[in-house]
């Protein structure tokens, strides 16, 4: 029988106040990164000790026994049944907001307290070490002992999307309070760090998307004339590699190689600022990004890159309000099946169609000159063109597509997916269907002229969706019917 080295049992603690109960879970968060620090530096000090040593993550529970109904306007902050509902918990100072509004809310609705205690999933060394830059935890084999007999490591069974994607099932009825567990939350904080190379701390509550580096130096000639405005509200930015200015005319050196998908933040006190991520070109970069993203639980993300019109009528610069999806990338078949509605959600698309007047300085039947709203399609065939015009552009035709690009229904289905509020906004960069290539004489006018004022409209759009109560921001349309209380 195995025997276990562990902090010393601590019993539950229940809370009517969400700050304490916050306060707590940090309290036992921090003891249990202590426990593990100390006893990972004795080990490759003194060599393993005659059994297996675990730590814990802490845990949110609630009960509640009633049927009573909670205002029904609420998409989040109350369970659909009465019964028991927990979650781990990890980095409660990373999102201690987060935690105080979601058990605000459990508290108010059911008028039930929370219990704070020690959770039964086992925290791994490799997550409890990752906020300290003097261990490093080695590759298994670099040590004269196995590493996973005396520490735990990452279990994927534990880390896997089973609550998001509905088809959780609990042991011992236990429901899930949140969509994420501590460990897929831990795993996705890490993987966040190696895709942009940027600490998860500096991402902000409302992210951009694009598929072209051009739209960089854009955000940060935007973010440099806002550090210069005292009114704007933004404090900082952040390029990639952790480097934050506050002063506009403080360079930033470009470093010569830029992570897989260059991330740059402009931020404000209180997390509402603005974060552009690159992703790059296709479906598969366009999962990972959304996929660990979302465990920070954005206010909401747009897609604003570029994409082929595919109507005669489009003229390049042209915009797409994408209110449908045709799904043909096939990265997300396993998880949320093709057969899904990807729904508009009416926050957004407002906001978008009012940021693209504002920008313009184009209104009601005008604006139809320069955008048009309808389905957009994503493929993860980048030359789809040079197929058989009875494959793929038989099926575009028939959906009325009006757009096409290789993010964009990734990027809203994984909203749909994780219940972060999405929407895409594109702009017309080639015809392929009608000779206009995407060359590089053809595109250097569209290129200086267009990328600007599309960012300009996507940061606007971002702005105005601050400006919106949190909960009228998360519709209802992104809910199942048995869902976590949790945002």
């Amino acid at each position: 029988m195995t025997q276990y080295i562990s902090p010393e049992p601590i019993e539950p603690q229940t809370f009517t106040d969400p700050a304490a109960a916050v306060a707590r879970l940090e309290q036992l968060y921090t003891e249990a990164i202590r426990f593990l620090s100390e006893q990972f530096v004795k080990v490759m000090q003194n060599g393993p000790p005659k059994g297996h040593i675990r730590a814990y993550y802490p845990e949110i529970r609630v009960t509640t026994h009633s049927f009573a109904h909670v205002d029904t306007r609420l998409s989040f902050g109350h369970v659909a049944l009465p019964g028991t509902y927990a979650t781990t918990v990890t980095r409660p100072d990373l999102f201690r907001s987060y935690l105080t509004q979601q058990i605000a809310l459990l508290i108010r609705n059911h008028g039930q307290p929370v219990t704070i205690g020690v959770s039964q999933t086992p925290m791994p060394v490799h997550f409890a070490m990752t906020g300290n830059p003097d261990i490093t935890v080695p590759q298994e084999g670099a040590t004269d002992f196995i590493l996973r007999d005396v520490f735990d490591v990452p279990d994927l069974s534990t880390t896997n999307d089973d609550i998001v994607n509905g088809t959780y099932t609990s042991e011992d009825n236990t429901g899930a309070l949140a969509l994420f567990t501590a460990q897929r939350i831990d795993y996705s904080l890490a993987r966040l760090s190696h895709y942009t190379a940027t600490d998860p701390g500096h991402f902000q509550n409302h992210v951009l998307f694009t598929n072209y580096q051009f739209y960089v130096s854009e955000f940060e000639a935007y973010a440099r004339s806002q550090l210069a405005d005292p009114n704007s509200g933004y404090n900082s930015f952040v390029s990639t590699g952790n480097v934050e200015i506050t002063d506009p005319e403080t360079p930033i050196e470009t470093p010569l190689k830029l992570p897989q998908m260059p991330t740059y933040h402009l931020k404000r006190a209180d997390g509402s600022g603005i974060t552009l991520v690159n992703i790059g070109v296709g479906p598969s970069n366009a999962k990972t990004a959304t996929d660990h993203i979302a465990v920070l639980r954005p206010h909401a993300w747009l897609m604003v890159g570029h994409c082929a019109g595919l109507r005669n009528t489009q003229a390049l610069g042209d915009f797409v309000l994408a209110h449908a999806y045709l799904r043909e990338d096939h990265v997300l078949d396993d998880d949320l099946p093709v057969w899904t509605p990807i729904p508009a959600l009416a926050e957004i698309q407002i906001a978008l169609e009012h940021a693209v007047a504002e920008v313009t300085r184009l209104e009601g039947f005008d604006l139809k000159r320069i955008m048009r709203t309808g389905t957009v399609a994503t493929i993860d065939n980048r030359n789809w063109e040079l197929r058989d015009q009875s494959g793929p552009v038989q099926r575009l035709s028939q959906s009325r597509a009006i757009a096409l690009d290789m993010e964009s229904a990734t990027i809203a289905a994984n909203g749909y997916r994780f219940r972060v509020p999405y929407g895409t906004l594109l702009c017309v960069s080639d015809k392929p269907l009608h000779g206009e290539l995407k060359l590089p004489g053809m595109a250097s006018d569209f290129y200086t002229t267009q990328v600007s004022r599309h960012l300009n409209i996507g940061i606007r759009a971002m702005e105005m969706l601050r400006g919106m109560p949190l909960e009228r921001l998360h519709s209802r349309k992104l809910r199942s019917f048995d869902e976590t209380a949790f945002l």
